[in-house]
């Protein structure tokens, strides 16, 4: 999905256009894993943030939340998100945010803009399997057009207080290229001593020209109820064959709470 840049040749416009494209859309991607996750039963340690296999979970109307991270990769790609989100009622609750991304794909800058939302069909529980449905539109904020779209499926098992698995699965087109792709994911969560939460996933982008398996491992450090900061080693993370590192921080709060 993205290369290596190689330093002494430009690319070509066609070339530009191809990276500018092919990182829009893996921003849309991790969205629809859950690039920008939910709230959970264990609000300081959903996995969320930076991470892309999403649990099924939001939280009560009214719960907002700002993530924000920056990731470097040894091929000298980067990727810088801010991702606001709050719960609304729509006759059921509902988690809507944008995600603003700008990244370096092959030493070509651009920035996207994805909308989305999310929604909790069975709340999960030890011995009850979470559902949870989430979908989203990406935008280049450069050009105006659209670059992707998404739906997904997470599922989260429970297995006890501390310990929690979520499976995703969903689906990616890139209206550009007319192209389907095909997104599934399977990650842990383990607040094994509080503050601290260890968190893995592997996940894919099934299509063409795609790179695949992706990892991620990182520890999350919970100071207070409503903060989270995140470091986090990646392996080929955009199907680049590259090591990243990411450093990200997690601000909850309540937006319509009275004074």
């Amino acid at each position: 999905m993205l290369h290596r840049y190689d330093s002494a040749r430009e690319p070509s416009r066609a070339e530009r256009h191809k990276k500018r494209i092919a990182a829009a859309w893996l921003c849309a991607a991790l969205v629809a894993f859950g690039l920008a996750g939910a709230f959970g039963s264990m609000p300081a340690h959903a996995a969320g943030g930076a991470f892309a296999v999403d649990d099924s979970e939001i939280s009560d109307v009214g719960a907002c939340k700002v993530e924000s991270w920056t990731s470097f990769a040894s091929n000298r790609d980067f990727v810088g998100v801010t991702s606001p989100a709050c719960v609304v009622d729509l006759g059921r609750p509902v988690e809507v945010g944008a995600a603003f991304s700008a990244f370096n794909a092959g030493n070509v800058w651009d920035q996207s803009l994805t909308l989305k939302g999310k929604t909790n069909l069975v709340k999960a529980g030890v011995g009850t399997v979470g559902v949870a449905l989430s979908g989203g539109v990406t935008f280049d904020l450069s050009t105006g057009d659209v670059t992707a779209l998404t739906a997904a499926v997470p599922l989260t098992f429970q297995l006890s207080d501390t310990f929690k698995i979520n499976v995703n699965g969903g689906w990616l087109y890139d209206p550009t290229a007319q192209q389907h792709f095909g997104l599934v994911g399977a990650g842990f969560e383990w607040n094994f001593v509080k503050p601290l939460t260890l968190i893995g996933e592997v996940y894919a982008v099934l299509g063409e020209d795609q790179r695949n398996p992706r990892a991620q491992i990182g520890l999350r450090y919970t100071p207070i109820d409503d903060i989270d900061i995140d470091v986090i080693y990646g392996r080929n993370i955009a199907g680049e064959d590259a090591n990243w590192i990411t450093v990200g921080l997690n601000v909850r709060f309540n937006a319509f709470e009275k004074k």
